[in-house]
């Protein structure tokens, strides 16, 4: 097969949409931030449904300063896919053109000994509630909003062709999941061939896998390739720690680099076979060892039994899925910071990450440094680092990854 599925193609024609704004809206879409909330919106059509064409015109002169797309069942009830500095058609060259203008500036990673890489960011790509992540010649489509029903087959054509993939995925957010509104399923092959769920691809020379009908988001995280090269590169001849290790992401990269011994921390065995999986893609000499369990927990039984790592990585997942949620999530960080520092050897290396967009890059390394400044070992802070280049930032909201490398001075 290789044509398009007919499942993304919508019945629903958009309409178009006049809106006015109050002025703390209005300036907000001027100053080119994506999201407009419903309590922001001062005038729309009464028949507004999910997917229209919202037109934002300014409250005191009819001037357009900005377009986007209607989501009736969000709060973020506008999503501004273009701010009116220049005139725009929404059509199906409309969003190539911002494909395209996405691909290039993936262009320079794509020169390196990689063939997988996130195409589209969502709103810093202009295409807020959507994800295009390239496996290989294995193009992965995951949609978070229904607002892209309606464009979607020029859009996935166009990802298709830009990518140059050969088989195209979808993945559906449990939200869409469960709407009546599309013929779609999660993990759909709506173009091309797929001869297995499981696709090999590579990360800066390191064999990995990725399973694409059933893995997390898209099969796998792209956005800690830099920082996994990284470590890979100081692992030589070390003993590591990879907590919240997932599918090895880290664990692999250091021993196909010629770690001593790795060891993966996991609460899910699946994760951990996948990772031991990914481990045997390469060549290493090394040991593999694996511990399925609480990670704060086994970091505590560790420290017990006096273990102790040359590079200490711990990269856990969001603490802070809602505001509410933040000083929880602050509590967290201070807490594994402690107990990578404990675990970690003389002369060793610490290496703390966030993936919480609630809690701020400035935020996160400055409670490290309280926490690290709290203990007798002299330490300093070796890099401090954020996304990779296939995940551009561009608004605040967009910045979620954040990592510290901390060396110890004994």
């Amino acid at each position: 097969m290789n044509t398009f599925s007919d499942s993304i193609t919508s019945i629903y024609q958009p309409k178009r949409l006049a809106v006015k704004l109050n002025s703390k809206g209005e300036q907000s879409v001027i100053k080119g931030h994506p999201w407009v909330f419903s309590n922001s919106i001062v005038k729309v059509n009464e028949d507004a449904k999910t997917g229209d064409l919202a037109i934002i015109f300014s409250k005191n002169k009819n001037k357009v300063v900005g377009i986007g797309l209607y989501d009736a069942k969000s709060p973020i009830r506008i999503k501004v896919i273009h701010n009116a500095q220049t005139k725009a058609v929404i059509n199906a060259d409309f969003f190539h053109t911002k494909i395209e203008k996405a691909y290039a500036l993936r262009l320079e990673l794509l020169t390196t000994n990689t063939n997988s890489y996130r195409l589209i960011f969502g709103e810093n790509d202009g295409f807020p509630g959507l994800i295009a992540d390239v496996y290989a010649k294995v193009l992965v489509v995951k949609l978070y909003s229904e607002i892209w029903l309606p464009y979607l087959e020029p859009i996935v054509h166009s990802l298709q062709q830009v990518s140059n993939s050969e088989t195209v995925v979808m993945r559906l957010s449990r939200n869409l999941q469960n709407s009546n509104n599309h013929n779609l399923k999660d993990g759909d092959v709506i173009y091309g061939v797929l001869e297995d769920e499981v696709v090999q691809f590579i990360e800066h020379g390191i064999n990995f896998s990725a399973n694409v009908i059933k893995g997390h988001k898209t099969g796998y995280f792209l956005d800690h390739r830099e920082n996994r090269r990284r470590v890979g590169e100081l692992s030589t001849g070390k003993k590591v720690l990879d907590v919240f290790s997932y599918a090895g992401g880290f664990s692999v990269h250091a021993l196909a680099n010629g770690a001593d011994e790795v060891t993966s921390l996991d609460i899910s065995k699946q994760a951990l076979d996948v990772a031991r999986d990914n481990g045997r893609l390469n060549d290493y000499v090394g040991q593999h060892k694996t511990i399925s369990g609480d990670a704060f927990k086994e970091m505590e039984a560790l420290i017990k039994k006096d273990k102790r790592y040359d590079i200490v990585v711990i990269d856990p997942p969001s603490f802070a899925k809602q505001q509410s949620e933040i000083e929880l999530a602050k509590k967290k960080y201070a807490q594994l910071a402690e107990l990578g520092e404990k675990l970690t050897a003389k002369n060793g290396l610490l290496i703390l990450a966030s993936c919480s967009s609630r809690v701020l890059a400035q935020s996160f390394f400055d409670l490290n440094l309280r926490v690290l400044n709290a203990q007798s070992r002299l330490f300093e802070t070796m890099l401090k680092t954020k996304h990779d280049i296939d995940h551009p930032v561009t608004f605040p909201e967009g910045a979620y990854l954040k990592c510290g490398y901390y060396r110890f001075l004994d």
